[in-house]
């Protein structure tokens, strides 16, 4: 891939990528208080709690819980770091979506249980779906959409972004993401993309952000990052340096746990972690 020209290599890179087994795993954000969020979310949103990961040397814990095993499901790392409680979650991050079967009988569980409710339950403006929104104890937003059984009920990660265009071409090059589907609201000034690894009912999908003559947001120190599967994360940084990423992290094993990583910023400068599908694998056995 480091050879030939310009226009070849990026060739390769394209036909690679599209081969590369990748899946959306998990997505990483810090909490202040541990005990309360897991609480909410097993009692509110009805998460399974899947694991713990204690890091008394560096001074932190990274808790795992979801709708299902982490080798087919994406689920939610929460990350608390010791005697921090508070976050800035910024405008820049937008929310998660949930697939739930009853949004108001969902809703009338987070109230009774003392969560919060932003948005009451009813259509989404400019279409059909039932949708309502709540936060969690640290303002992390959940849009709850009204949907049939689906094996994935975790369903997108909201992200706002500066140039819609150069977004998509971005994670479908580098990415190797598939354009779903595109809805421009210009009454309410926006255009939404979701994208992904499957179709819209079966997987969790990364859903893209554009308010009209926005470019920059403020990112805040709470939201973290996407993780995604691949099987090789060399090839995989290579890709992301050929169609315009920035890599944060070269390509290597963690010191710790000899999972191999690498870490990458997207054109706004949202960042994704790639990890090693078989070694992601060994280390949930």
């Amino acid at each position: 891939m480091a050879q030939g020209s310009t226009s070849c290599t990026k060739e390769s890179a394209l036909e690679w990528v599209k081969r590369d087994n990748r899946r959306m795993l998990h997505v990483v954000y810090r909490v202040g208080d541990l005990d309360k969020t897991i609480k909410f979310y097993k009692e509110c949103l009805g998460m399974k709690l899947l694991r713990t990961r204690d890091n008394d040397e560096e001074g932190y814990t990274n808790v795992f819980l979801g709708y299902g095993a982490e080798d087919s499901h994406f689920v939610i790392e929460l990350t608390y770091n010791y005697e921090v409680d508070k976050y800035d979650i910024g405008p820049g991050f937008g929310h998660f979506g949930i697939a739930v079967d009853n949004v108001a009988r969902a809703v009338e569980v987070i109230k009774a249980k003392g969560g919060k409710v932003t948005r009451e339950p009813g259509p989404v403006k400019g279409g059909k779906s039932i949708i309502a929104f709540i936060e969690d104890p640290d303002g992390y937003t959940f849009e709850l959409i009204e949907r049939g059984p689906t094996p994935e009920p975790l369903c997108h990660v909201n992200l706002r972004v500066g140039d819609l265009d150069r977004s998509i071409a971005f994670y479908e090059k580098a990415f190797g993401m598939e354009l779903l589907r595109t809805r421009d609201s210009p009454e309410y000034k926006y255009t939404i993309a979701l994208m992904g690894y499957g179709p819209e009912n079966k997987n969790c999908l990364l859903e893209l952000t554009y308010n009209y003559g926005v470019t920059e947001y403020d990112k805040g120190d709470a939201y973290a990052q996407i993780a995604i599967g691949t099987d090789d994360v060399y090839k995989t940084a290579e890709a992301v340096k050929l169609f315009g990423g920035q890599i944060v992290r070269e390509p290597g094993p963690l010191p710790d746990i000899n999972t191999k990583i690498t870490a990458c910023l997207d054109p706004d400068g949202w960042k994704t972690v790639f990890v090693d599908n078989l070694d992601f694998k060994r280390e949930l056995e």
